[in-house]
């Protein structure tokens, strides 16, 4: 299925930023080049999360499985067009399964494991998926069961496929399907591929928005939408042909796909998975499989540079990146690696829409910059990575819908180029608002303009994130990143309190750090004196928290702690 339009496809790959070349035909490139190598290595505590043996398949062994797949698939009528569900989390057998639907055609909807019914129903729903391929059981939870027990409330699905020694009544069991593929079967298969036709603009996956403040939107995405991501991924790293990936980020968004899943089919090395996080097991990945590159959220970066030992025995002569993004990047950090390790951090910004770019040492050298800003992508601007000149930004005055020229003043950013998605699925109401009239997606994202030639963006918050405080606009991305640099302050989300004389005043959810806290009038002591933040920024609300509330791809569930507020004023 080809969701973008005609015109948009000439234009791409007039300009060479597409070509014709499908994931599928990547994948056969690297079996027939080099199948005796390592491609998919499962976790070495895979038992404990679905209950099955860890895998380290070869390109050759990944192939057969594909081909397995796909014809068990084809046998119980899954074909080009049809969305398959996969809820699976990072093993093998989740590139295994996404292999196998691409070449028929099927179209991939990927669904976090923590997912349940309603999550799961909505998105059956919204693509008509006729299968779903999950595990017996994801940690705990008996994901066939409950898949099974959702068949009667989902008209269109017809199969549930289930990995694990086990099955439950009502689905497929793929384990002996599988095992029992014959080679008439994969023939047909192969017949139908070829007939599907699969191009590189149909589409390969409907991805998921987080629904941190709505309910989910689907994000289609092609095959050359994907590639291009995975270029400027592995551009930014400088990654080599061959190189070996730890993937601890969930694999069904922007983050967890274009680094591992299509970094891995166009480098053509090793794809480590990890799942769920754990920093032991996943120090003792870095340690036992001689990665090149891997991804860490900056929390975890900055645990790992205060404790060195943790860092012993990690073969750095290899380990040269380490991606990371969604939230603020500590200079600190990113000195620390590159002055001891030699490890460039590479901070990125991205967005399941396509809005995506890097922050890399080739373009911001010095660690301050890296850490906080953003090359300016477009015209007027030159710069190292791959993307520069596929992607256009600007900035807009989200109330005047007057373009942003000079430093100082935040607007929204708007993006357009070879990487943005063409469209919501199934949502024309949502379109209509998403892109502007001269085309540019709105993605809803705050950014200043900054550097001696403004040629640098800074990210300052969400747009709908900013807090009206007596007529003055606050970002409350900004004051968390402030409150995250208070010593005593582990993790923190700042919202805006109803208040009948300002409008909104400011509360801030806190996770103290183990054994440490602070009053809220050292916290603004902090914010005013050592951070220089106008008095007007002040938190004027402080709650302690064990923990934020996270989505099942990490961010943090603002609509949830702004609920919590607006229950308090609700009369009894």
């Amino acid at each position: 299925m080809i969701v973008i339009p005609e015109h948009r496809i000439r234009e791409m790959k007039a300009k060479g930023w597409w070509g014709d070349v499908t994931l599928d035909d990547l994948f056969r490139r690297h079996v027939a080049a080099h199948p005796d190598t390592e491609a998919l290595i499962d976790p070495f505590n895979a038992a404990d999360i679905t209950g099955g043996a860890p895998e380290r398949l070869t390109w050759a062994q990944s192939a057969d499985a594909v081909e397995r797949l796909a014809a068990v698939l084809h046998a119980h009528g899954v074909g080009k067009d049809d969305v398959v569900v996969i809820q699976l989390p990072n093993i093998a057998q989740l590139s295994i399964a996404y292999l196998a639907c691409l070449r028929l055609g099927a179209i991939i909807s990927p669904a976090p494991v923590q997912y349940r019914e309603h999550e799961l129903g909505y998105i059956i729903g919204k693509t008509d998926a006729v299968a779903v391929i999950t595990a017996e059981r994801i940690g705990k939870q008996k994901h066939g069961e409950m898949l099974v027990a959702m068949k009667p409330a989902c008209p269109t699905l017809r199969h549930v496929l289930v990995l694990g020694e086990t099955c439950p009544d009502g689905a497929l069991n793929l384990d002996a399907l599988t095992e029992a593929v014959t080679p008439a079967d994969r023939a047909a298969a192969e017949t139908a591929a070829r007939a599907a036709q699969v191009t590189a603009d149909d589409i390969v996956t409907i991805c998921w928005t987080s629904g941190t403040e709505a309910q989910p939107k689907g994000v289609p995405r092609s095959h050359n939408e994907w590639i291009i991501m995975g270029h400027g991924v592995i551009d930014a790293a400088d990654l080599e042909p061959g190189a070996s990936l730890l993937n601890p980020f969930p694999m069904v968004n922007m983050g967890g796909i274009s680094t591992a899943f299509i970094g891995w089919l166009l480098l053509g090395g090793a794809l480590i998975q990890h799942h769920p996080f754990d920093l032991q097991v996943l120090l003792k990945q870095m340690r036992d499989e001689k990665i090149d590159y891997t991804v860490a959220p900056p929390a975890v970066l900055n645990l790992l540079l205060q404790n060195e030992a943790m860092l012993e025995g990690i073969d750095f002569r290899r380990l040269k990146s380490i991606g990371s993004g969604s939230a603020p990047l500590s200079e600190w950090m990113v000195r620390g690696f590159h002055e001891k390790y030699g490890v460039q951090i590479v901070n990125y910004f991205g967005s399941n829409e396509g809005a995506s770019f890097p922050s890399a040492l080739k373009d911001l050298p010095e660690a301050a910059d890296r850490a906080s800003l953003f090359p300016r992508l477009g015209e007027g601007f030159e710069w190292n990575c791959v993307l520069h000149d596929r992607i256009f930004t600007r900035l807009v005055d989200p109330e005047t819908d007057q373009e942003i020229t000079g430093p100082g003043r935040p607007g929204e950013l708007r993006v357009k180029g070879a990487t943005i998605f063409s469209g919501y699925w199934r949502a024309p109401e949502i379109n209509e608002r998403a892109f502007d009239a001269d085309g540019w997606f709105r993605t809803g994202d705050l950014f200043e303009l900054a550097g001696d030639r403004l040629q640098f963006l800074k990210f300052v918050g969400r747009l709908k994130d900013i807090i009206i405080r007596g007529g003055m606009n606050i970002s409350s991305e900004e004051i968390e990143s402030h409150l995250m640099a208070h010593p005593a302050v582990a993790e923190a989300a700042v919202v805006g309190a109803p208040d009948p004389n300002l409008g909104e005043r400011l509360l801030a959810f806190v996770v103290f750090r183990p054994g440490q806290s602070a009053t809220l009038p050292e916290i603004n002591a902090f914010l005013t004196g050592d951070r220089h933040v106008a008095v007007y920024k002040q938190i004027e609300r402080l709650e302690t928290l064990e923990a934020l509330p996270r989505n099942p791809v990490g961010k943090i569930l603002k609509r949830e702690l702004r609920q919590s507020v607006a229950n308090e004023t609700q009369p009894a």
